[in-house]
């Protein structure tokens, strides 16, 4: 059985909650898990403690498991120390577009001009 660690989302429309579960990686989102391991509120401020809080041994002995927690996941067991700090690939979509680069090329050979002159 594979295992993930990650987030289920609870809370009305507009008014997010979340638990982090260890569940099956199968079964649904919000659907059956295996075990709450702790709870996320993105509403609360970024320096709040009530914001993550996890239960790290139960954390701990998942991982030892095999368990893989998700993206968001991992950012919190990082901020936590619970687990290394993984390099991120900057993925294409932050690169602007063709258009956007010729302007700023534009831009620089125009600024570049007036610096020549002087």
């Amino acid at each position: 059985m594979s295992m993930k660690i990650r987030l289920a989302r609870g809370g009305s429309k507009k008014r997010p909650h979340y638990a982090i579960v260890a569940s099956d990686s199968r079964m649904p989102r919000d659907g059956r898990f295996i075990e709450k391991l702790g709870t996320y509120n993105p509403l609360l401020a970024k320096d709040s403690e009530e914001r993550v809080k996890m239960d790290l041994e139960r954390v701990q002995y998942w991982l030892s498991q095999g368990a893989q927690p998700t993206d968001r996941v991992s950012r919190f067991l990082e901020a936590a120390g619970v687990k290394d700090k993984a390099e991120r690939k900057n993925m294409k979509k932050a690169e602007p577009g063709k258009k956007a680069k010729a302007r700023a090329d534009e831009r620089a050979k125009k600024a570049a001009v007036p610096a020549e002159a002087e």
